[in-house]
């Protein structure tokens, strides 16, 4: 199937054409009926696969043109970096097109964004807190919102949206078509469906757990934050990891690794995080998408939603503790027919979060001993230092090169489940109950 075959309007093909845009991918194709017959619709789907143009392609098909100075459609995304791109998406898209669109988030003049919305607007892109911002001044209505778009919205929750997000849905028309997607659907999100969408069709290009072909995983037991900053170093000698894309847990392990990896990569890395000024963090972006930048470091929740292409390897410098951010990390190379790498850095702490990835996929990633010429430190972080009070914490010398948190352990030794209804969620979910010692969350 091509474009051709959607029924998409002249404009709209014109723009595709400019753009050589063929065939459209399986969420494309699957989403664009269900939205132009106006029911509700939940689209599960990673970044990468298409799923802005999923819903952007059916709803300027509709969009009428017109004077008022309103917006008609409503698209919410959870940070600034994304209200960017789908702005940007959509200046691709209506280039034949006479279409008011705006872009308002946080962390700039709020006068200046006041002013477009006062000029007139068909498409609103917003984050939720400026939206509300916005709509409090008394410049912004919601009165003949036809169509709402909640994009990322898992990640939305995960960074607190949840009062905005009910505040916002409060005050929009009853009578509307909701639009929702995500890369996956937690109980937080289905109770945001169940209150406010109608009857909506699901939809899912890639089930959760699924790991992508393209995708040469692997993991290291790495003891602890200097020795990964060493086998990091080393990895990065090898050419071929020519884009790489460094996901980290918290803002202050981003800076902290930008100051110690080698100095002769100063030149090339990029980071990004909240804590950075917009100017910051667009201009990082930009440089990686050019490859003036070879490494961008990035915590999940700034990279959520990001469709940098030609991403050559994921590294994963923390075990992520939600399984299926793990899909969505890795799933950031390997596209296009192309191949990618996803490394995995795993300490102690981390191993019950890696035996949830694998039980979620289905299968084992394959463990690399570390090389060598790498020197094991024996130093802690004092994020890292064992709680004593805790009869669960890891003595450093259990820590070995050799051995690790991967041996068979001793039937003496093995872990039971003790019961508790967190565990058995988690046993249900993922076949594999998640241990005391799972992974302490750092600050953001």
């Amino acid at each position: 199937m091509t474009f051709e075959d959607l029924n998409l309007n002249t404009p709209l093909q014109n723009a595709l054409a400019d753009l050589e845009f063929l065939y459209p991918t399986p969420i494309q194709e699957k989403a664009l009926p269900i939205i132009l017959s106006g029911k509700d619709m939940i689209g599960i789907a990673q970044t990468g696969t298409g799923k802005t143009f999923a819903y952007l392609l059916p709803i300027l098909k509709q969009l009428k043109f017109s004077e008022g100075k309103h917006p008609r459609v409503l698209i919410l995304v959870p940070t600034r970096e994304l209200v960017v791109q789908v702005v940007g998406e959509l200046e691709k898209l209506t280039t034949y097109i006479t279409t008011r669109v705006v872009g308002v988030y946080g962390g700039t003049n709020i006068n200046t964004q006041k002013q477009k919305v006062y000029d007139g607007v068909d498409i609103l892109v917003a984050t939720p807190g400026r939206l509300l911002d916005l709509a409090l001044t008394g410049n912004l209505r919601f009165k003949q919102i036809q169509k709402l778009v909640i994009d990322e919205v898992d990640e939305m929750l995960n960074l607190g949206f949840r009062t905005q997000l009910n505040n916002i849905l409060d005050l929009l028309p009853e009578k509307r078509q909701n639009l929702m997607f995500s890369a996956t659907i937690t109980e937080d999100v289905e109770k945001l469906i169940n209150d406010f969408f109608n009857q909506p069709e699901k939809i899912e290009v890639v089930p959760n757990g699924t790991p992508l072909e393209l995708i040469d995983q692997s993991a290291y037991l790495v003891p602890n934050f200097y020795t990964k900053i060493n086998l990091l170093n080393h990895l990065l000698e090898d050419e071929s990891l020519e884009k790489v894309l460094i996901f980290v847990d918290s803002k202050k392990l981003a800076d902290r690794m930008a100051d110690h990896l080698d100095p002769k990569y100063n030149e090339v890395i990029g980071v990004m995080h909240s804590n950075k000024s917009q100017n910051y963090r667009l201009n990082a972006i930009k440089k990686f998408e050019n490859g003036e930048h070879r490494i961008l470091i990035a915590t999940e929740i700034i990279a959520r939603g990001l469709d940098i292409l030609d991403v050559s390897h994921v590294i994963n410098f923390d075990t992520p503790d939600v399984p299926e951010n793990y899909i969505h990390r890795i799933g950031r190379t390997g596209r296009a027919d192309k191949t990618g790498g996803a490394i995995t850095f795993v300490n102690e702490v981390e191993v019950p979060s890696m035996e949830l990835i694998e039980a979620l996929m289905g299968q084992e990633i394959p463990k690399v001993e570390i090389p060598k010429e790498v020197e094991i430190s024996t130093v802690f972080t004092d994020d890292e230092i064992p709680n004593l009070a805790d009869k669960h914490y890891l003595k450093e010398a259990t820590i070995t090169q050799s051995k690790g948190a991967f041996h068979e352990k001793s039937a003496k030794n093995s872990k039971t489940n003790q019961g508790g209804s967190y565990k058995n969620k988690i046993k249900a979910k993922y076949n594999k109950p998640k241990t005391r010692s799972a992974k302490t969350k750092r600050k953001h």
